[in-house]
């Protein structure tokens, strides 16, 4: 049972982030031999998954450190993710009755939702400054962050839930913090009488 919450969580919230590095990981995990996936995730160690997802996984490398295009890239993942999130905790949790399987589908593709939006909350608030390096270290810091995820589910489930449900707070708290200021923005911009 921990082992099949920590994949949910942990996969989910990493895929949520960059959904490519995570199946990615995953792949070359199970084709090194250093995890043993479930059978409804061993195609992820398939070559042709590989490669598609280090293509993907290396343009999202690229689109992420580029200000306001990581932006469309992270408008248009909005669906892309919480998808990825949704299929990899379906078969994260393998061979179980369909209901649970649903179960696991749903929370994982909110998880993956909600780390997702606060990646794209954060990415927006971030490129209203002027300088490149906050967005690059950001960017860096995600990549790794999903790359660790994947390792800690896979390898220390208690652990990996501690750490993904404090993750998914912060998330929240993030998306909850940044909606109120777009909320103020947006009011002071209709608000505000027009320059000419």
């Amino acid at each position: 049972m921990t082992e099949f919450l920590s994949a949910v969580l942990g996969l989910s919230f990493a895929s949520g982030l960059n959904a490519y590095a995570t199946i990615l990981g995953l792949g070359l995990m199970q084709r090194f031999g250093m995890i043993q996936l479930p059978p409804g995730l061993d195609v992820v160690a398939s070559t042709p998954v590989i490669a598609g997802a280090a293509v993907l996984y290396v343009v999202e490398f690229v689109a992420d450190k580029v200000p306001l295009i990581d932006n469309v890239w992270d408008g248009i993942h909005t669906v892309i993710r919480p998808v990825a999130g949704a299929w990899l905790a379906y078969g994260a949790i393998g061979n179980v009755a369909p209901q649970w399987q649903t179960l696991a589908a749903l929370a994982g593709g909110s998880i993956a939702f909600t780390s997702h939006a606060a990646k794209a909350s954060t990415r927006l608030a971030v490129n209203a400054s002027p300088e490149p390096f906050s967005n690059w270290i950001l960017s860096f810091g995600e990549d790794a962050l999903s790359l660790f995820l994947v390792w800690l589910a896979t390898s220390h489930p208690l652990l990996a839930i501690a750490i993904v449900l404090v993750l998914v707070s912060i998330a929240i708290y993030i998306v909850w913090k940044l909606s109120h200021f777009a909320r103020r923005a947006f009011r002071w911009i209709s608000n505000s009488p027009v320059m000419l």
